[in-house]
């Protein structure tokens, strides 16, 4: 073998990079994917072009020499066909190659790796000088190569007008390499060559480095950068290297000329690419290596760091007020052993700061309420940063409005954090000293500034959170009064007939006193006019009646019963025939009462202003088990209205939705979610012109076993009503 020089070393670089890369690739996610493996085929055959040129300048026999020419051409025989297939599948395989086509594809290949070993490819080396004579066949061979890549280009064109988002930058990133790498590779190795003799050259194989650096990170790089902020690095990176590399390698072969007094090509390029892989992996390194130390060292200061880092990203999920405030408390004590803690959150209504959650302080003095115009809380919103006690004292900090060190002496507090968003302190988390009595380090303070800003996001959520809550109790409110007045004209009426038969009899009563018939029969009527009143009154008492969610073991039939009751008013105007069909064996179910009437009220005056005057009502109720072996009770409305259309079928249940001229559309709404809060749901079908059915599915015990925590409902788990009927 001949003495190694740095042309040599370029080849080797390129022979293991081309190679890693294809490695790579091939092992990505998912190696069976046929774009990952005709990448891989494509970088083990530049692979295989850089290790054949590299022997040809290593081995200094003419046999073997002979060898590793022709061997050249067999490898890069291969590297056309391998781009063109890629081409036309890339990025993914947008296009199906079949094994005829694939078969035709890589006949020329094959044919001009066979044409290698003959001297219709290569007549004669020239070894002193390295120069060439072709045969025949090698103008064929660039006609080929030429043909293949430009195929390949072209595809790739063809997809790129094809494309978009992500699949579009991976094509530009490919393509941009290509054009870089195959112009030079082919002027330099294959086109030149067809003219006539020429010198062999080896710098044909490093320049594609640059087109298979560009196709495997546009594979494996899931979020691609744009190419012009590629641009711009590779711009910045070529800028470093002028500015570092060159006066490095410049030091390194001036020491080796000093010290040494020979220049050895090899050393420098390994030393070089040292100092190159020294670079690129000191800030991965240096994360890793930190985090090694402090859990060798300073374990109790890691698990402290991590318990915090991983509670800032979980607390943004607790959206109860009351829970993320004893939640931050809990764990900032207990993780940075805090002695004594307290946590005070911005109320509008009681003008001031509330107290809402404390550790080891006498609650007895410590205020409830922190004015809005506190010396600390004016303090802490106009800094906009943690305040520390001791800094205040000693006057290393900048100086503080009178009243801030008595109020921080109050709160027993050495420490106090703001929690501010949008410039307006929304809340303050108050320390005391740690428990070993240490001070807070910086990196203590750089990790509660961490939380404070997690913690406000956090509270933000609470507050909308709970803001929604109100309104959605608001929003029920008002729906039900909405209902009530419906229902007041057509009850009036409803109780002043029986009123008028009651005072008529009266009237006649002393006049047929001794009629003892007559005496049976008024009683009778009186009594059971007098009973439909008190019905008619204690229905619509208890529905008027505003009560907190009680959920207990309640008979539908009789709750269904009750609205009807409410409702007979409207019926009895439109002359609509109600038909009940409950079941009698039907297991009582855990609702709360209140609730479950405003949902079967909406539905009963949905279905009567529907329906047209002499049609029907039929009110269902039975008993079933899902799939999942869950039982469930059903409640059918079925009326003879006028139905709705397939289009609006899925939008009823949408707030404000409404097809009627008069009607705020919030009573299917609030409907559907008093179901949803009972872990059931809401069932339609329509016909225009035929009526509607809704059917309300409710389990018979809100704690099965099988049921999920949330309270969605797959599709596959609806109960088909036809079924049930």
């Amino acid at each position: 073998m001949g003495r190694w020089n740095l042309s040599e070393s370029l080849l080797l670089l390129t022979l293991l990079i081309n190679g890693g890369l294809g490695l790579l690739v091939c092992l990505k996610k998912a190696p069976q994917r046929r774009v990952h493996i005709a990448f891989s085929l494509l970088s083990f055959a530049l692979a295989a072009w850089a290790s054949s040129i590299l022997m040809i300048y290593l081995f200094q026999t003419p046999a073997w020499r002979d060898f590793w020419v022709r061997m050249s051409f067999v490898t890069s025989s291969f590297i056309p066909a391998a781009f063109l297939y890629f081409s036309l599948i890339f990025p993914k395989e947008k296009r199906v190659v079949s094994p005829l086509r694939m078969a035709l594809l890589f006949f020329l290949p094959a044919l001009f790796a066979i044409l290698s070993f003959t001297p219709l490819m290569v007549r004669s080396v020239h070894w002193e000088t390295l120069a060439a004579r072709y045969g025949f066949a090698h103008r064929a061979f660039s006609a080929y190569l030429l043909a293949y890549i430009w195929g390949g280009v072209f595809f790739l064109i063809h997809s790129l007008r094809h494309s978009v988002g992500l699949e579009r930058l991976q094509i530009k990133y490919s393509l941009f390499g290509m054009f870089i790498s195959a112009l030079s590779a082919i002027s330099l190795n294959l086109v030149l060559p067809s003219l006539g003799t020429s010198r062999l050259s080896n710098l044909g194989p490093p320049s594609t480095l640059i087109m298979v650096s560009f196709v495997s990170y546009s594979i494996v790089k899931h979020r691609l950068m744009d190419i012009d902020i590629v641009l711009k690095k590779g711009t910045t990176y070529i800028f470093l290297i002028v500015l570092l590399f060159i006066p490095a390698s410049l030091l390194i072969l001036f020491g080796q000329r000093f010290f040494y007094g020979v220049l050895d090509p090899l050393f420098f390029t390994f030393l070089l690419s040292l100092l190159l892989l020294v670079t690129l992996l000191f800030n991965q390194m240096k994360g890793w290596t930190e985090r090694a130390v402090e859990q060798l060292f300073f374990r109790d200061r890691y698990d402290y760091r991590e318990t915090l880092g991983k509670f800032s990203k979980a607390m943004v999920t607790i959206l109860d007020l009351e829970s993320l405030s004893r939640k931050i408390i809990e764990t900032i004590t207990q993780t940075m052993e805090v002695e004594k803690a307290s946590f005070y959150c911005f109320e509008e209504e009681k003008g001031g700061y509330q107290l809402l959650e404390s550790k080891n302080l006498g609650n007895n003095h410590l205020p409830k309420i922190l004015p809005k115009g506190d010396p600390l809380a004016r303090h802490l919103e106009d800094l906009g940063m943690l305040v520390i006690r001791e800094e205040l004292l000693h006057g290393h900090a900048s100086p503080a409005p009178e009243g801030v060190l008595e109020t921080l002496s109050l709160l027993e507090a050495e420490l106090s954090i703001p929690l501010v968003s949008k410039g307006m302190l929304m809340g303050m988390i108050n320390l005391s000293h740690k428990f070993n009595r240490e001070t807070y380090s910086q990196e203590d303070l750089e990790l509660l500034n961490t939380l404070a800003n997690q913690t406000t996001i956090a509270l933000e959520n609470a507050r909308l959170y709970d803001d929604l809550k109100k309104s959605k109790s608001y929003i029920r409110r008002a729906d039900r009064l909405a209902s009530l007045g419906t229902l007041t004209a057509g009850l009036a009426h409803e109780i002043r007939n029986p009123l008028v038969a009651i005072k008529t009899l009266t009237q006649l009563l002393p006049e047929r006193f001794d009629d003892e018939e007559f005496r049976s029969h008024f009683l009778n009527i009186a009594s059971g006019e007098v009973d439909r009143i008190s019905s008619l009154v204690n229905e619509l008492l208890e529905f008027a009646r505003p009560s907190d969610p009680k959920f207990e073991r309640e008979n539908i039939n009789s709750i269904v019963d009750g609205m009807i009751l409410l409702v007979s008013t409207e019926t009895k105007k439109k002359q609509i025939g109600v038909t009940k069909h409950y079941a009698v064996d039907l297991p009582p179910v855990t609702v709360d009462r209140e609730q479950i009437k405003q949902v079967f009220l909406n539905v009963l005056l949905n279905a009567i202003e529907a329906t047209p005057p002499d049609g029907k009502l039929i009110i269902r109720t039975r008993s079933f088990i899902k799939p999942g072996g869950e039982p469930h009770v059903q409640i059918e409305f079925t009326d003879t209205g006028c139905g709705i259309s397939a289009e609006y079928l899925e939008e009823i249940f949408t707030p404000f939705f409404t097809t009627k001229i008069k009607g705020s559309g919030l009573g299917l709404s609030i409907s559907n979610q008093i179901i949803q809060d009972h872990r059931g749901y809401i069932d339609v079908e329509s016909r225009v012109n035929q009526g509607s059915s809704f059917y309300v599915n409710l389990p018979i015990n809100q704690s099965h076993p099988r049921r999920r925590k949330s309270d969605a409902r797959l599709p596959s788990e609806a109960v088909n009503p036809v079924e049930q009927r």
